[in-house]
Formats: C-alpha cells, structure tokens, sequence
C-alpha cells in the first residue's frame, strides 16, 4: 500500500538500519555509535551535566559500563505529572571465547567458544567471521580488537562435514545439526616446524 515516496523513505531507513547493524557488532559497538547518533540529535551527556541544572525538554544520555545506553527527553511538566518510557535492549546474538579458548587438534588450532544469544547453530558454520571486541590488559588498560572486516585481513570460521561425511548429521532436526559445543573457530591451520 505504500506510494513511491514513502518506499524511497522505507528503503533509506533499511538503509541506515542495515548500516547500524555492521557498525555494531557488539553491545559495546552498538552503545558507541547510539551514544553518537544521540549527540547529533542534540542529546547531552548527563555526564557532563550532573553538577548544572538541568531544564524541561533537555535532551540526555547515559551510558553504563559502555555497553548500556538511557535517553532521557525531559517533558514539559513536571514529573509529579507522570511520565513515558520507552524501553528496547541491545541483542548481539554471537559466539564469545571462553577464558582459555586456544586448543589444538589434528594439527590446526581452535578457539573454544560458548555461543549467545538466540542463534540457530547451523547458520554460523562455513561462514567468515571477524572478532570484534576488548581485551583487558593486567595494567588496566584495554584494547579494542576488529579483526576480518576489511578484505586484506584474515578471518576464522567454523568448519562443517563435507556432504558426503554427513549422513548421520543430516538426520537430525534443525536445532541438533549443529550443537553448541562444535561451535569452535578454527584459527590456524599451517603448522609450525618444529616442535
């Protein structure tokens, strides 16, 4: 039912909505890039604010432990008089590493991973994958990783039977195909010499 303008505007929101989906990989990624969309839209940090006075129909955020974002629009009554709230969560559905996830097995090395979120295990084999996320030095910093999104780095996967290997795998249902455990990413295979 839609007319020609408002499937140009549908498309340029699918558009930016596909955009935010792979800028934002991770709560973290997601919370980062809501944070700077909402400063654009003229939201302040409440951060920033906490020590001033703050007026009906400010505009303001908050972020916890950076991967949590609250807008707040302040109204134009008092808030003995009610208010709205709108609530929505961050969902990254992924496979996360486990502490000690490097192993070796039949000379090639795998990350162990637990899977998050509502993911259907099968659709996450044979597929290039990036790893995107923080590692927390002893010193207390930390580093931000992104790596396989660009075409010149290296990407990991999770291997799968070949068809003809399969049969037994094939006679599951959908949710058994793939189970979690055999989730794990295959990170190298080019042996060193050598012990």
């Amino acid at each position: 039912q839609y007319d020609t303008a408002q499937l140009e505007q549908l498309e340029a929101l699918a558009k930016r909505y596909r955009w935010f989906l792979d800028t934002g990989k991770t709560e973290r990624e997601c919370t980062r890039e809501a944070a700077r969309q909402a400063e654009v839209a003229g939201y302040v940090n409440i951060e920033d604010v906490l020590s001033g006075n703050v007026a009906m129909q400010d505009k303001l955020y908050a972020v916890w432990m950076d991967k949590t974002i609250a807008l707040f629009q302040l109204g134009k009554q008092p808030l003995e008089q009610g208010m709205q709230i709108v609530a929505a969560h961050i969902d990254s559905p992924r496979l996360d590493l486990k502490q000690h996830p490097l192993y070796e097995e039949a000379g090639m090395a795998y990350f162990d991973t637990h899977y998050y979120g509502g993911i259907k295990k099968y659709q996450w084999v044979t597929l290039p994958l990036a790893i995107h996320g923080v590692v927390m030095k002893k010193d207390g910093t930390t580093i931000e990783l992104k790596i396989g999104e660009n075409d010149d780095d290296p990407v990991i996967g999770v291997t799968d039977l070949l068809v003809h290997l399969s049969g037994e795998q094939l006679e599951k249902k959908g949710a058994k195909v793939v189970e979690g455990e055999a989730l794990d990413l295959l990170v190298g295979n080019r042996p060193l010499a050598g012990e």
